[in-house]
């Protein structure tokens, strides 16, 4: 499964196509992110752990999608300009994708299929808030907002999936990247 993950075409906000086995040998967080969502503050914390752990073979690879609540209306261009000027984001981030549904981009077909189950300190409290608002949750393993989260491993394993309300700067993601970083 790993070498489907890493192999699969995507294009970065140049537009230039690559996969993401550019960046095997590094441990990476892989994040579907929109601009006018409630956790869009989690930039910030994203940009923090990137910052934070670098220069010791980490990236963060932001994919922009507007699968829930149209929060992510603006183009490439937009987003990055957004992202930049708002959160000094200066992790890679790549073109507008979809997440859910039949445009799915393969990527996320191939990180669900690898981690059905996202990783939260209190599970199912996020999908019960979402409801409480009148959103539409979806069902695991479907990704369920905004912000969710995909480690994989050096080699391109996909090790571990966090929910959309586990902030970047939590013990169970920082604990999650210092173990693989450690291998």
């Amino acid at each position: 499964m790993s070498t489907a993950v890493t192999e699969i075409p995507v294009r970065t906000m140049a537009g230039k196509e690559i996969t993401l086995a550019e960046f095997r040998g590094k441990v990476a967080l892989v994040v579907n992110v929109a601009s006018k969502c409630g956790l869009t503050p989690q930039y910030l914390g994203l940009e923090t752990l990137y910052k934070s752990y670098r220069d010791k073979g980490f990236v963060v690879l932001g994919f922009p999608a507007n699968d829930f609540g149209r929060q992510e209306p603006g183009t490439n261009e937009e987003i990055q300009s957004f992202c930049t000027t708002n959160f000094g984001v200066d992790f890679p981030m790549f073109e507008k994708i979809a997440v859910l549904g039949e445009g799915k981009h393969p990527l996320y077909k191939a990180l669900t299929a690898a981690q059905p189950h996202a990783t939260a300190a209190n599970p199912g409290e996020f999908r019960e808030h979402l409801k409480g608002y009148g959103q539409g949750a979806t069902e695991e393993p479907e990704i369920l907002w905004n912000f969710e989260k995909f480690l994989l491993s050096r080699t391109g394993e996909v090790v571990a999936r966090f929910s959309p309300e586990t902030k970047p700067e939590s013990s169970l993601i920082t604990k999650a990247v210092e173990t693989e970083l450690a291998k």
